[in-house]
């Protein structure tokens, strides 16, 4: 018979917090913005290069998919802007208490769905 070693006790213990979830989806978000940056330039930068190129990628854009892109990238700079305004309130030494970790986690999460409603609807109207 094998002799496993027993797991980590954080296993058993562990429970998922909102700061938890607001801190990881927060790096993620980092990652996906950066992709996002850079590929809006790359795409910016095919202005000067040729205007097929540049109507290639505005013909995906304007698909479902490059809308559901678009969605998605709206509310991961909503996510990361609210998530780096309760960093910086923290920087200051506020919001510490767990019921205040607790409530400014969830305004990040529902500020960035309702940041993210609110550029779309203002944005079908330039559309």
């Amino acid at each position: 018979m094998e002799n496993k070693p027993p797991l980590s006790p954080h296993i058993q213990v562990y429970r998922w917090q909102i700061s938890s979830l607001v801190s990881i989806s927060h790096r993620i978000t980092g990652i996906i913005n950066i992709i996002a940056i850079t590929l809006i330039c790359l795409w910016i930068s095919l202005i000067f290069l040729s205007e097929s190129k540049y109507e290639t990628i505005n013909l995906l854009l304007n698909s479902p998919v490059g809308k559901f892109i678009i969605l998605g990238v709206t509310w991961s700079f909503s996510f990361q802007i609210l998530s780096e305004i309760r960093h910086l309130i923290m920087d200051l030494g506020y919001g510490f208490e767990l019921r205040i970790t607790k409530i400014s986690g969830l305004i990040v999460i529902f500020g960035s769905v309702i940041l993210t409603i609110i550029f779309f609807i203002i944005g079908k109207n330039f559309i």
